[in-house]
Parts: C-alpha cells; structure tokens; sequence
C-alpha cells in the first residue's frame, strides 16, 4: 500500500477528484490501523498470560522467546 503513494504523486494533476481518491486513501489506511490495533490486542490478552506461565499449573510452560517467535510470523501473516 505504500509503495502506490510515490506512483501517485506521477499521475496527481491537482484535480479536485483527486481529494476524494486521497480521502478514499485515508479510510483505506484507518481500517487497517484499526484492524491492525485489534489482532495486536487479541495476541497480547492471549499470549502475555501464557509466557508468563499461567497454565503453569497445568505442566504448559512455554519459554517468552518461543512466543516471541511466534508474535513475528504472526505479524507476516497478517500484512496485506
């Protein structure tokens, strides 16, 4: 997605439907701030508790290395 905005500026002739492409850009962007805010939320209520051992109990015991492996190819999963 940011790699278009560079290729924009080459066809931008400073017309006034270009605000509404622009605007389109903005929400495009927002969504998936918003979208990204949320899957970040729900893997650290989820992965948090359990590298610091809450099922420890439970003989789960997992190292906070392995979840932070696993947070980055969730990370490359998720890009669009």
């Amino acid at each position: 997605m940011s790699q278009s905005i560079p290729l924009m500026s080459s066809w931008l002739k400073s017309e006034p439907s270009d605000i509404l492409h622009f605007l389109d850009l903005a929400k495009i962007t927002n969504r998936k701030m918003v979208q990204n805010l949320w899957w970040g939320a729900g893997y650290n209520i989820i992965a948090i508790p359990l590298a610091a051992g809450v099922l420890a109990f439970a003989g789960l015991i997992l190292d906070p290395a392995v979840w932070s492996g696993c947070h980055g190819n969730v990370d490359s999963y998720r890009c669009d």
